[in-house]
């Protein structure tokens, strides 16, 4: 940890600078069958996907996508080069997070957590039952 806080004020939302604090944060308590595959992962957030991303998904909503993984290596979905030109980047899109939060009324660094997981699981080839398993598996610090 780097050191920085959050202090909470539930007047205004959580920024992009705080999610992003909260989200290295979770970062270091991922399951270590994730983590082994973590090691240059950069964490983005976005208000919400870009156009060409929406497209490429074919959403019909924007708060559709908490999260999305995109290879270093990635040329176009599903074609890769051999080595890979920039880093991995794991997008998560706060507008879609903060609305879930406000539907659940669950911890936010739970959901940021709990997102950050499938879709680490699934580009990584993890089953969906491996996935919930470790989403719901207790981690050091949390409650």
């Amino acid at each position: 940890m780097d050191g920085k806080k959050i202090i909470m004020n539930y007047t205004l939302p959580p920024s992009a600078e705080d999610m992003e604090v909260m989200a290295g944060d979770m970062l270091e308590t991922l399951p270590d069958e994730i983590l082994r595959f973590c090691e240059d992962i950069t964490i983005e957030i976005e208000d919400f996907p870009d156009a060409s991303t929406e497209a490429e998904l074919e959403l019909e909503d924007s708060y559709e996508l908490l999260a999305l993984f995109k290879s270093g290596k990635e040329i176009s979905p599903g074609v890769e080069k051999k080595v890979a030109d920039g880093d991995d980047v794991l997008f998560l899109y706060r507008r879609a997070i903060l609305d879930l939060w406000c539907e659940t009324c669950e911890d936010l660094g739970g959901l940021i957590r709990h997102a950050m997981i499938e879709e680490l699981g699934r580009i990584f080839d993890f089953s969906d039952d491996e996935i919930d398993e470790m989403a719901k598996r207790h981690y050091q610090g949390m409650l």
